[in-house]
C-alpha cells in the first residue's frame, strides 16, 4: 500500500494517490476508499483495478487539513494504510489511517 501527495500551486488542494497492493487485494473483487472526505460512504469512491492487480484512486483534498480513512475490500474487510501519516482510534475498537493534506 502507498500514499503519494502532490500539492497543486493553482488550487488550495493536495492531490493524493492511494494505492492498495496486489498482496492485499489479490482476491478482491472491489476495493473502496472510505473516510471523512466522502462521509464514509463506500459507494462514493470505488478504487480502479490495475492490470497489475493493484487498486488505485486519486482524490483532491483541501490543503492544510487531516482526514481519517480506511480501505474496504469486498464490502466487508477493513484495512489501514501502512504508509499513513498517523493512526487514530475509532469507535469500533480499531484504528483509522490519517492523511495530512499538506
Amino acid at each position: 500500500m502507498s500514499l503519494k501527495k502532490q500539492v497543486l500551486k493553482s488550487k488550495p488542494v493536495c492531490k493524493v494517490t492511494f494505492r492498495v497492493s496486489k498482496d492485499i487485494a489479490a482476491e478482491a473483487e472491489s476495493v473502496s476508499l472510505v473516510g471523512d472526505f466522502n462521509n464514509w460512504d463506500a459507494s462514493v469512491a470505488p478504487m480502479n483495478k490495475l492490470k497489475s492487480g493493484e487498486f488505485t484512486s486519486i482524490i483532491e483534498l483541501e490543503k492544510g487539513k487531516s482526514y481519517e480513512f480506511r480501505y474496504l475490500v469486498n464490502g466487508k474487510e477493513w484495512y489501514n494504510e501502512t504508509e499513513a501519516d498517523g493512526f487514530i482510534a475509532n469507535s469500533f475498537g480499531a484504528e483509522n489511517s490519517v492523511v495530512q493534506a499538506v
